[in-house]
């Protein structure tokens, strides 16, 4: 959602799922959500760019683009719990 096609994102989609607290190891939806919301919406998650450096994600201060990331992780995940509840 970040990332397009054609930019590279430096970072594997896993890591997104990646808790950043212990009490956040939780494996349900709504946890899982939180923890993919807050990795993609306050960086520092760390990944290598195409030339391969070390690098951290960058945080999202935009409003625009924050709530274009929250609007699809929403919709994401209503689409998984309707997928489960069938």
């Amino acid at each position: 959602m970040r990332y397009d096609e054609e930019t590279h994102a430096p970072i594997a989609a896993d890591q997104l799922l990646t808790p950043r607290r212990y009490e956040d190891r939780v494996d349900d939806l709504w946890s899982t959500f939180n923890r993919v919301q807050e990795n993609m919406t306050k960086g520092g998650v760390p990944g290598r760019t195409r030339k391969g450096r070390s690098t951290r994600t960058r945080s999202i201060n935009g409003i625009d683009q924050n709530v274009k990331i929250n609007r699809a992780l929403w919709i994401l995940a209503e689409e998984l719990r309707r997928y489960r509840a069938a």
